[in-house]
């Protein structure tokens, strides 16, 4: 029998951790992979305590540094044979505007850039199972996002002098959500990619990323759910035993549903995909079927 195998960023606690959990009781052997060398030791030690048999293992990587990115891929390609399960949840919404080194806005390199780069070297590399799925953690904020359809910011530094934290994380994670739709068409036959938004949680994120969102947070705390709870969406998406349709589309409660009309522009997400291939250096894949349209409904 051949293991089955999810690689979680964001892992060292809130939905990434219980997300984690939640695929180790579902038979997965698990990648937690964190932020640093500290918390990925202890990482390890939380899940392997309640691994029953499965492998856990952890690894570290800054994904704002594309670099560290690739070195992950790397450091999967030595520890794992495949990926069945890319779950990329690492996110922030950071305070402020700051550039990285490779110049990219931060949140849009955590949120955007590095869970686009790290499933497309993953591609590249041939590391995913022939029937892969690939989970990307959305937010109800990507109704706060604005890309100019002609000319979609991918990168995120037009917000240099005009910053406005929930606006930018939001974006961010719309440009993810429709590169996302995109992908979904240019996967080989039987991989899927999806979208998955949680819902409001009860973890760290918000307080840590300060700001107004630390406010808006502590208002709608109220209706938070518990790590454990939000991650039905995305371990449903993992674990179920057809893979669920559509291919590319948005879920939610752990149930498709339909994501804000922004990401209904098929042209806009083929745009938002092949620059961010481009910014970060990637050949765009061409697309593997001719649907050309959302993965929805209109």
């Amino acid at each position: 029998m051949i293991t089955r195998t999810a690689v979680i960023t964001g892992a060292a606690g809130g939905l990434g951790q219980a997300t984690a959990r939640r695929l180790l009781a579902g038979g997965f052997d698990i990648v937690a992979v964190t932020r640093d060398a500290p918390s990925a030791v202890a990482t390890r030690q939380t899940l392997a305590a309640e691994a029953r048999g499965r492998t856990v293992h952890a690894l570290h990587a800054d994904l704002v540094d594309r670099d560290a990115v690739q070195a992950l891929v790397a450091q999967l390609r030595a520890t794992v044979g495949h990926v069945d399960v890319l779950v990329n949840n690492a996110g922030a919404a950071f305070a402020g505007y700051v550039e990285t080194a490779d110049g990219i806005e931060r949140t849009h390199a955590l949120n955007h850039m590095a869970p686009f780069h790290l499933t497309h070297l993953l591609l590249d590399d041939g590391l995913f199972a022939a029937d892969a799925r690939i989970i990307n953690i959305s937010s109800d904020l990507v109704t706060r996002g604005r890309l100019d359809p002609s000319e979609p910011d991918v990168a995120g530094i037009s917000w240099r002098n005009r910053f406005s934290q929930l606006t930018v994380y939001g974006t961010a994670k719309l440009a993810n959500l429709l590169a996302t739709t995109a992908l979904a068409d240019r996967l080989p036959a039987g991989m899927n990619a999806y979208s998955a938004n949680p819902g409001v949680i009860r973890t760290a994120f918000n307080t840590k990323a300060g700001g107004l969102l630390k406010f808006v947070s502590s208002v709608s705390g109220i209706m938070a759910q518990a790590p454990d709870k939000a991650a039905r969406t995305p371990v449903s998406l993992a674990t179920a035993g057809t893979p669920p349709t559509p291919n590319g589309g948005y879920f939610t409660k752990g149930a498709a549903a339909i994501p804000p009309t922004t990401t209904h522009d098929a042209d806009l997400a083929t745009t938002v995909y092949e620059r961010t291939a481009r910014a970060l250096g990637l050949n765009a894949r061409p697309t593997a079927a001719s649907r050309h349209s959302p993965p929805y409904d209109q």
